[in-house]
């Protein structure tokens, strides 16, 4: 009698392979479960959001070090708890039906120049400055059509407007008047005091970000007030938007902010127009030079690709890259060229009228000079200016990987001028801009004083990233203070209610453009 085996036959290939498909699945799942939580490591340390694709646009910590915060000195009656608050934006909601999916169209089929970015497509520009958009050097590589408005002036100044009123596809969010944040209250509320940041690309900040540094001021100075049992609100706007320079940020505040009545506008930029070839005999011909060893260690393409959305992968670049650190981190060869400083010019203790100062100073300061004009025939507020951030030292070390937009701000857009050039031009332009502050009684906002210098808190060599754009509120909160409770406490503000204006809005409409290739 034959004895069956008490566990019973042995198994037949159906089960076999049954059984190592099943191992291969838990193999494929533990590993990708060990990746998943890996990633969501290495963000936590690289301080980086969960959520957030692709990576390129918070590269740096978007936590702040508690000890960076703590050096900064407080205003009277401020709780540094407030840091770690947030605003509030009830007007956020979704990009218009089509435009995110047009937005990425536009990404993935670029029109034939890279200056004209996707989001471009969504800004409303100035007829008098377009023109015959195929007559235009960067207007005509619009793919097919164009948001336009006529400007009531007829100025072509500024070049475009923000389109009013909506959540663009790259999270921008904008007002009635196509300016970034919260909506302008219509009437304006009693005992209300109005303050407009106007600028480039610092002061409106990276569109995706949750918020920029103006509205973080605003809503600690209603904290603040609300502390101090204040029967006062602060209405904090922002005018700026990228690529302009300070000629356009005149005009906008002539045409612009001046119908909002604002109490206080606070100017910020210093790069559009930072012009090194300003001090140098002969500026050298040629392209940048790339360390020879960082281009021996540059990382596959697919590896660079795969950076931008997975901080996993952006560690595995820099293990890459690691035999280019000495080399591409460092500042990279330049040609040598002979510095010409102005005859007779004080670098410490600059003279303002002084008929050829460098880095443009002599343009940025007429265009203050009309703010503070067009602001003062209107009997409407008065004029701040600020110190400007600039992530340059000479002898600056950086990480190739995190530091990457710096290095080639400071290596290819600023070629070829030396990193201790852009430094001591840096510091010049803010002994300007403190001197200008100090002859005509205004107050000035010294961020370059207070913000830390760490290139973690950049984007590139000037663009803060979201834990930098909130220290720079915070900075302007505490510098703003003092000049604010000046006038509380003798009663120039808030105003007295005026009859308002007209707000300075809009109408967008749409053009087509049909330019032949390669006109």
């Amino acid at each position: 009698m034959t004895r069956v085996a008490e566990d019973g036959p042995p198994p037949g290939p159906r089960a076999r392979r049954s059984s190592r498909l099943t191992d291969t699945l838990l193999v494929v799942a533990s590993v990708a479960v060990c990746i998943v939580v890996a990633e969501g490591v290495v963000r936590h340390l690289n301080g980086q959001p969960l959520f957030v694709f692709p990576l390129t646009e918070v590269i740096g910590t978007t936590s702040v070090d508690a000890e960076q915060v703590n050096r900064i000195p407080l205003a009277e009656g401020v709780d540094r708890k407030w840091f770690y608050s947030d605003p509030s934006l009830p007007n956020r909601s979704e990009p218009p039906e089509g435009w995110t999916k047009l937005y990425y169209h536009y990404r993935d089929h670029p029109s034939g120049d890279s200056e004209f970015r996707p989001v471009d497509n969504f800004k409303v520009w100035n007829s008098a400055f377009v023109g015959d958009p195929c007559a235009h050097r960067f207007l005509h590589h619009a793919p097919g059509k164009l948001y336009v408005y006529d400007p009531p002036d007829g100025s072509k100044l500024p070049p475009y407007r923000f389109y009013p009123n909506v959540t663009l596809p790259d999270r921008l969010v904008t007002n009635q008047i196509g300016w970034r944040g919260p909506m302008i209250e219509v009437p304006r509320r009693d005992r209300t005091v109005r303050i407009v940041f106007v600028g480039a690309s610092t002061t409106v900040d990276g569109h995706n970000l949750p918020f920029s540094y103006p509205e973080f001021v605003g809503h600690w100075l209603n904290v603040w007030a609300k502390s101090k049992n204040l029967d006062v609100r602060f209405e904090v706007l922002n005018a700026g938007r990228e690529s302009v320079q300070s000629p356009d940020i005149a005009q906008i505040v002539q045409s612009e902010v001046l119908p909002l009545r604002p109490d206080l506008v606070v100017y910020y930029e210093g790069a559009n127009e930072f012009r090194p070839a300003s001090i140098v005999d002969k500026v050298p011909t040629g392209s940048p030079i790339r360390p020879v060893e960082a281009q021996a260690a540059n990382s596959p393409e697919w590896l660079t690709t795969l950076a931008r959305y997975s901080a996993l992968m952006g560690r595995v670049q820099a293990a890459v890259g690691l035999a280019a650190s000495d080399a591409e981190g460092h500042e990279w060869p330049k040609p040598d060229y002979r510095v010409v400083w102005p005859p007779g010019l004080d670098e410490q203790d600059p003279d303002l009228a002084y008929p050829d100062l460098p880095v443009s100073l002599n343009t940025i300061q007429r265009s203050l000079d009309r703010i503070r004009a067009e602001l003062a025939s209107a009997g409407s507020g008065e004029l701040a200016v600020s110190s400007f951030l600039w992530t340059v030292r000479d002898g600056l070390v950086l990480d190739p990987v995190r530091g990457k937009y710096i290095i080639e701000q400071l290596n290819i857009a600023n070629y070829p001028f030396r990193y201790r050039e852009l430094e001591r031009l840096a510091k010049f332009q803010n002994r300007v801009f403190a001197k200008y502050a100090t002859i005509h009684g205004l107050p000035f906002v010294d961020f370059a004083r207070y913000m830390p210098f760490d290139p973690n808190l950049f984007i590139d060599a000037v663009h803060l990233n979201y834990a930098g754009v909130r220290l720079q509120g915070w900075i302007a909160l505490q510098q703003l203070l003092p000049t604010i409770e000046t006038h509380l406490k003798d009663g120039s503000w808030p105003a007295p209610a005026k009859p308002d204006l007209p707000l300075p809005t809009f109408t967008p409409r749409q053009i087509t453009v049909s330019c032949a290739k390669g006109t």
